[in-house]
Protein backbone atom coordinates (compact mmCIF):
# COMPACT_ATOMS: atom_id res chain seq x y z
CA UNK A 1 0.00 0.00 0.00
CA UNK A 2 1.18 3.38 -0.93
CA UNK A 3 0.02 6.61 0.12
CA UNK A 4 0.86 10.27 -0.10
CA UNK A 5 0.19 13.53 1.91
CA UNK A 6 -0.81 16.45 -0.71
CA UNK A 7 0.74 19.78 0.66
CA UNK A 8 0.51 22.14 -2.01
CA UNK A 9 1.51 20.76 -5.55
CA UNK A 10 -0.37 17.80 -7.55
CA UNK A 11 -0.96 14.18 -6.55
CA UNK A 12 0.30 11.66 -10.10
CA UNK A 13 2.74 8.83 -10.00
CA UNK A 14 5.37 8.88 -12.07
CA UNK A 15 4.75 6.15 -15.20
CA UNK A 16 0.65 5.82 -14.83
CA UNK A 17 -1.90 6.69 -16.94
CA UNK A 18 -2.12 9.90 -18.07
CA UNK A 19 -3.85 12.62 -16.34
CA UNK A 20 -8.12 12.63 -17.38
CA UNK A 21 -8.31 15.62 -15.08
CA UNK A 22 -5.92 18.08 -13.91
CA UNK A 23 -7.08 20.99 -10.69
CA UNK A 24 -4.55 23.39 -9.59
CA UNK A 25 -5.10 25.89 -7.21
CA UNK A 26 -8.76 25.32 -7.43
CA UNK A 27 -10.58 27.48 -5.15
CA UNK A 28 -14.61 28.04 -5.22
CA UNK A 29 -16.18 30.60 -2.54
CA UNK A 30 -19.67 31.34 -2.22
CA UNK A 31 -21.08 34.34 -0.69
CA UNK A 32 -24.00 33.81 2.20
CA UNK A 33 -25.75 35.93 4.82
CA UNK A 34 -23.13 35.79 7.03
CA UNK A 35 -20.40 36.78 4.49
CA UNK A 36 -18.02 34.34 1.98
CA UNK A 37 -17.63 30.81 2.72
CA UNK A 38 -14.95 28.94 1.34
CA UNK A 39 -16.06 25.70 0.15
CA UNK A 40 -12.87 24.12 -1.43
CA UNK A 41 -9.44 25.80 -1.14
CA UNK A 42 -6.50 25.36 -3.31
CA UNK A 43 -7.12 21.87 -4.47
CA UNK A 44 -4.24 20.54 -6.74
CA UNK A 45 -4.94 16.91 -8.14
CA UNK A 46 -4.13 14.76 -11.46
CA UNK A 47 -6.50 11.80 -11.98
CA UNK A 48 -5.62 9.01 -14.36
CA UNK A 49 -7.21 7.81 -17.36
CA UNK A 50 -9.70 5.14 -16.32
CA UNK A 51 -9.21 5.62 -12.52
CA UNK A 52 -12.31 4.74 -9.87
CA UNK A 53 -11.19 7.78 -7.71
CA UNK A 54 -13.48 8.08 -4.13
CA UNK A 55 -13.82 11.05 -2.41
CA UNK A 56 -14.29 10.78 1.34
CA UNK A 57 -14.50 13.73 3.85
CA UNK A 58 -17.33 15.17 6.17
CA UNK A 59 -20.49 17.18 5.68
CA UNK A 60 -19.68 20.23 4.58
CA UNK A 61 -16.25 19.36 3.16
CA UNK A 62 -17.05 20.87 -0.77
CA UNK A 63 -16.96 17.03 -2.21
CA UNK A 64 -20.41 17.57 -3.97
CA UNK A 65 -19.14 21.43 -5.17
CA UNK A 66 -16.10 19.96 -6.65
CA UNK A 67 -18.35 17.20 -8.41
CA UNK A 68 -20.57 20.27 -9.76
CA UNK A 69 -17.58 21.97 -10.75
CA UNK A 70 -16.21 18.94 -13.09
CA UNK A 71 -19.53 18.91 -14.19
CA UNK A 72 -19.92 22.52 -15.37
CA UNK A 73 -22.53 23.00 -12.95
CA UNK A 74 -20.23 25.66 -10.74
CA UNK A 75 -18.09 27.54 -12.03
CA UNK A 76 -14.73 27.85 -10.05
CA UNK A 77 -13.64 31.56 -8.31
CA UNK A 78 -10.23 30.75 -8.89
CA UNK A 79 -7.61 28.20 -9.66
CA UNK A 80 -7.68 25.70 -13.25
CA UNK A 81 -9.79 22.82 -14.58
CA UNK A 82 -8.41 21.04 -17.00
CA UNK A 83 -10.31 17.90 -18.60
CA UNK A 84 -8.96 15.97 -21.51
CA UNK A 85 -11.19 16.36 -24.59
CA UNK A 86 -13.57 13.01 -24.93
CA UNK A 87 -14.18 11.26 -28.97
CA UNK A 88 -16.15 13.49 -31.06
CA UNK A 89 -18.85 11.53 -30.92
CA UNK A 90 -19.19 11.01 -26.58
CA UNK A 91 -20.40 13.52 -24.25
CA UNK A 92 -17.80 14.61 -21.18
CA UNK A 93 -19.62 13.26 -18.59
CA UNK A 94 -22.56 12.08 -17.06
CA UNK A 95 -23.57 12.45 -13.36
CA UNK A 96 -25.45 9.77 -10.78
CA UNK A 97 -26.99 11.81 -8.17
CA UNK A 98 -27.62 10.99 -4.33
CA UNK A 99 -31.16 11.57 -4.96
CA UNK A 100 -34.04 9.81 -7.74
CA UNK A 101 -33.45 11.69 -10.87
CA UNK A 102 -35.38 9.71 -13.07
CA UNK A 103 -38.14 11.20 -15.37
CA UNK A 104 -41.62 9.78 -13.64
CA UNK A 105 -43.31 9.76 -16.57
CA UNK A 106 -40.78 7.89 -19.07
CA UNK A 107 -40.42 4.04 -18.23
CA UNK A 108 -37.23 2.17 -17.42
CA UNK A 109 -36.38 1.95 -21.10
CA UNK A 110 -36.95 5.40 -21.64
CA UNK A 111 -35.16 6.47 -19.06
CA UNK A 112 -31.85 4.73 -19.55
CA UNK A 113 -32.42 5.95 -23.24
CA UNK A 114 -32.53 9.66 -22.58
CA UNK A 115 -29.01 10.90 -22.90
CA UNK A 116 -28.41 8.70 -26.22
CA UNK A 117 -31.88 9.75 -27.55
CA UNK A 118 -30.86 13.93 -27.02
CA UNK A 119 -27.55 13.17 -28.75
CA UNK A 120 -29.88 12.16 -31.56
CA UNK A 121 -28.46 8.29 -32.10
CA UNK A 122 -30.05 6.07 -34.46
CA UNK A 123 -32.96 3.82 -33.17
CA UNK A 124 -30.97 0.58 -33.53
CA UNK A 125 -27.91 1.19 -31.85
CA UNK A 126 -29.95 2.88 -28.85
CA UNK A 127 -32.08 -0.07 -28.48
CA UNK A 128 -28.95 -2.54 -28.44
CA UNK A 129 -27.47 -0.18 -25.96
CA UNK A 130 -30.10 -0.12 -23.87
CA UNK A 131 -30.81 -3.61 -23.63
CA UNK A 132 -27.25 -4.50 -23.50
CA UNK A 133 -27.21 -2.03 -19.90
CA UNK A 134 -30.76 -3.37 -18.62
CA UNK A 135 -29.37 -6.57 -18.89
CA UNK A 136 -26.13 -5.84 -17.12
CA UNK A 137 -28.31 -4.28 -14.69
CA UNK A 138 -30.86 -7.13 -13.98
CA UNK A 139 -33.64 -4.35 -15.30
CA UNK A 140 -34.76 -6.21 -18.24
CA UNK A 141 -37.90 -7.47 -17.40
CA UNK A 142 -38.91 -4.34 -15.96
CA UNK A 143 -38.59 -2.18 -19.30
CA UNK A 144 -41.63 -1.24 -19.40
CA UNK A 145 -42.34 -0.07 -16.00
CA UNK A 146 -42.26 3.85 -14.39
CA UNK A 147 -40.21 4.95 -11.77
CA UNK A 148 -43.09 4.95 -8.91
CA UNK A 149 -43.43 0.52 -9.68
CA UNK A 150 -39.77 0.13 -8.47
CA UNK A 151 -37.94 0.31 -5.19
CA UNK A 152 -35.18 2.38 -4.55
CA UNK A 153 -32.35 0.50 -5.29
CA UNK A 154 -34.09 -0.44 -8.86
CA UNK A 155 -34.28 3.41 -8.99
CA UNK A 156 -30.72 4.03 -8.59
CA UNK A 157 -29.99 1.01 -11.13
CA UNK A 158 -31.96 2.55 -13.81
CA UNK A 159 -29.85 5.66 -12.95
CA UNK A 160 -26.46 3.92 -13.30
CA UNK A 161 -27.67 1.81 -17.09
CA UNK A 162 -28.75 5.09 -18.25
CA UNK A 163 -25.23 7.13 -17.31
CA UNK A 164 -23.56 3.99 -18.87
CA UNK A 165 -25.36 3.89 -21.69
CA UNK A 166 -24.57 7.87 -22.73
CA UNK A 167 -21.14 6.16 -22.89
CA UNK A 168 -19.62 9.21 -21.21
CA UNK A 169 -16.04 10.01 -21.02
CA UNK A 170 -16.15 10.43 -17.14
CA UNK A 171 -18.79 9.23 -14.96
CA UNK A 172 -19.15 11.82 -11.77
CA UNK A 173 -21.44 9.67 -8.89
CA UNK A 174 -22.39 11.87 -6.01
CA UNK A 175 -23.70 9.38 -2.91
CA UNK A 176 -25.65 7.06 -5.18
CA UNK A 177 -25.99 4.36 -2.99
CA UNK A 178 -26.09 6.61 0.63
CA UNK A 179 -29.83 6.24 1.00
CA UNK A 180 -30.06 2.85 0.12
CA UNK A 181 -30.45 -0.59 3.09
CA UNK A 182 -26.78 -2.04 3.17
CA UNK A 183 -27.71 -5.41 1.29
CA UNK A 184 -29.03 -3.32 -1.70
CA UNK A 185 -25.91 -1.32 -1.24
CA UNK A 186 -23.79 -4.40 -1.40
CA UNK A 187 -25.61 -6.08 -4.62
CA UNK A 188 -25.32 -2.10 -6.30
CA UNK A 189 -21.56 -1.99 -5.74
CA UNK A 190 -21.21 -5.43 -7.17
CA UNK A 191 -23.04 -4.56 -10.46
CA UNK A 192 -21.13 -1.23 -10.73
CA UNK A 193 -17.90 -3.09 -10.30
CA UNK A 194 -18.74 -5.21 -13.10
CA UNK A 195 -19.84 -2.78 -15.30
CA UNK A 196 -17.35 -0.89 -15.44
CA UNK A 197 -14.56 -3.42 -15.74
CA UNK A 198 -15.96 -3.27 -18.94
CA UNK A 199 -15.30 0.02 -19.98
CA UNK A 200 -13.16 1.08 -17.53
CA UNK A 201 -14.19 4.62 -17.69
CA UNK A 202 -12.62 7.35 -15.44
CA UNK A 203 -15.07 7.81 -12.53
CA UNK A 204 -15.11 9.90 -9.44
CA UNK A 205 -17.30 8.73 -6.80
CA UNK A 206 -18.25 10.30 -3.65
CA UNK A 207 -19.01 8.61 -0.24
CA UNK A 208 -19.19 9.02 3.25
CA UNK A 209 -18.76 5.28 3.50
CA UNK A 210 -15.15 4.50 4.24
CA UNK A 211 -15.82 0.71 3.09
CA UNK A 212 -17.15 1.79 0.14
CA UNK A 213 -14.50 3.80 -0.68
CA UNK A 214 -12.03 0.91 -0.39
CA UNK A 215 -14.49 -1.69 -2.18
CA UNK A 216 -14.65 0.29 -5.08
CA UNK A 217 -11.60 2.64 -5.72
CA UNK A 218 -7.97 2.56 -7.02
CA UNK A 219 -7.58 5.90 -5.75
CA UNK A 220 -8.97 7.38 -2.44
CA UNK A 221 -8.56 10.89 -2.02
CA UNK A 222 -9.89 12.13 2.20
CA UNK A 223 -10.95 15.88 2.41
CA UNK A 224 -10.16 17.99 5.13
CA UNK A 225 -13.33 19.90 7.21
CA UNK A 226 -14.33 22.98 5.70
CA UNK A 227 -12.46 25.31 3.61
CA UNK A 228 -11.98 21.21 2.18
CA UNK A 229 -8.89 20.61 0.54
CA UNK A 230 -6.88 16.84 0.13
CA UNK A 231 -5.83 15.94 2.95
CA UNK A 232 -4.10 12.98 1.62
CA UNK A 233 -4.23 10.42 -1.53
CA UNK A 234 -4.50 6.85 -0.24
CA UNK A 235 -3.82 4.04 -3.25
CA UNK A 236 -5.83 0.99 -3.18
CA UNK A 237 -3.68 -1.90 -3.54
CA UNK A 238 -6.28 -4.74 -3.92
CA UNK A 239 -5.94 -6.46 -7.71
CA UNK A 240 -9.12 -6.52 -9.80
CA UNK A 241 -11.49 -7.85 -10.77
CA UNK A 242 -12.97 -7.70 -7.53
CA UNK A 243 -15.17 -9.92 -5.36
CA UNK A 244 -16.80 -7.55 -2.55
CA UNK A 245 -17.38 -10.28 0.03
CA UNK A 246 -13.68 -11.76 -0.32
CA UNK A 247 -12.24 -8.70 -0.44
CA UNK A 248 -13.96 -7.42 2.43
CA UNK A 249 -12.52 -10.93 4.68
CA UNK A 250 -9.07 -9.89 4.41
CA UNK A 251 -7.41 -8.56 7.20
CA UNK A 252 -5.40 -6.25 4.95
CA UNK A 253 -8.77 -5.03 3.71
CA UNK A 254 -9.74 -3.73 7.40
CA UNK A 255 -5.95 -2.28 8.11
CA UNK A 256 -6.73 0.13 5.49
CA UNK A 257 -10.45 0.84 6.40
CA UNK A 258 -8.92 1.65 9.71
CA UNK A 259 -5.98 3.48 8.68
CA UNK A 260 -7.86 5.83 6.64
CA UNK A 261 -10.75 5.61 9.07
CA UNK A 262 -8.12 7.32 11.35
CA UNK A 263 -6.99 10.21 9.05
CA UNK A 264 -10.41 10.90 8.47
CA UNK A 265 -11.93 10.79 11.96
CA UNK A 266 -9.98 14.66 12.83
CA UNK A 267 -11.64 16.47 10.13
CA UNK A 268 -15.17 14.78 11.04
CA UNK A 269 -14.49 15.56 14.20
CA UNK A 270 -13.16 19.40 13.36
CA UNK A 271 -16.40 19.55 10.81
CA UNK A 272 -18.84 18.69 13.81
CA UNK A 273 -17.20 21.72 16.28
CA UNK A 274 -17.48 23.93 13.26
CA UNK A 275 -21.12 23.05 13.22
CA UNK A 276 -21.46 23.38 17.07
CA UNK A 277 -19.68 26.74 17.29
CA UNK A 278 -21.98 28.19 14.11
CA UNK A 279 -25.06 27.55 16.09
CA UNK A 280 -23.83 29.50 18.78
Amino acid sequence: MQSSVIQNGPIGAVGEAPAKIRLRNLTKTFQSGGGPVTALDNVSLDIPTGCFFMIVGPSGCGKTTLLRILANLEMPSSGTVEISAPAADRPGNSMVFQGDSLFPWMTVRDNAAYGLTMRGRPKAEIADVVGHYLNRTGLTKFANAYPHQLSGGMRQRVSIARAFANDPDILLMDEPFSALDEQNKLLLQEELLRIWEETRKTVLFITHSVDEAVTLGDRIMIMSAQPGHAKQIVDVPFERPRNVLELRSRPAYGELVYSIWGQLRDEVQRARAQDEEGIK
